[in-house]
């Protein structure tokens, strides 16, 4: 069995934000909090601990009060680089995890059963990653992922002509995890991410009617 204990959260924040002009999206207020705030809220209890992944001044983050950790590889290279990152904080700093579990700053609903659902579908006696799904959608930057792939993850990054997450992750086991029916605000899809401030808006009204 994989024990959700010997997880290591990883907060994805380094988004580029180009339909919000640029910055910190995660940061941008909903409900009077930051999402990167509902983001951490939302996963902590289902984890042995959590850091930040974002690159930059790291003293911006510094009221979560978690770590932060950068990139390893240079340039934006995508959510990937981001697990990368994860991956390799956790075999450093918290030699007990296998593995990580990946959630983007940004999407403020996702299911509170992240983790347990995938340590549930993922096998143990083989490395596997474990994706979210809804109607049939995979969501690749919300994953379970093995702390033994970081060397294989690293490699391949600075190697394969694309960095698209289905692409590495159809070079091992996998497995995706349904989250249909999930309840959320207003019915929206739990891995529901702002992208623009139309998403801002719907998001907030969302919120405001579950507390109304």
């Amino acid at each position: 069995m994989i024990s959700v204990a010997d997880m290591v959260g990883v907060v994805l924040a380094g988004g580029l934000s180009r339909r919000m002009g640029g910055g910190d999206k995660c940061m941008i207020p909903i409900a009077g909090k930051p999402m990167l705030q509902h983001a951490i809220e939302r996963l902590t209890p289902q984890v042995g601990d959590i850091v930040i992944n974002a690159n930059g001044d790291p003293g911006r983050f510094a009221s979560f009060e978690r770590s932060v950790v950068p990139d390893t590889i240079e340039g934006f290279a995508g959510p990937l680089a981001g697990v990368l990152a994860g991956l390799l904080w956790a075999r450093q700093n918290r030699p007990y995890a296998t593995h990580i579990v990946s959630a983007a700053g940004d999407t403020p609903f996702f299911p509170q059963d992240l983790a347990q659902r995938f340590a549930d579908a993922a096998a143990a006696e083989v490395p596997t990653i474990a994706l979210a799904e809804t109607g049939g959608k995979v969501h690749p930057v919300f994953g379970l992922w093995p702390v033994a792939l970081a060397d294989d993850l690293d490699h391949w990054l600075r190697t394969a002509e694309t960095r698209k997450v289905l692409a590495f992750v159809d070079l091992f086991a996998s497995v995706r995890v349904p989250f249909d029916g999930t309840p959320t605000p207003g019915g929206l899809d739990p891995f529901f991410n702002a992208n623009s401030p139309e998403d801002i808006e719907t998001a907030e009204t969302a919120l405001t009617e579950q507390t109304a």
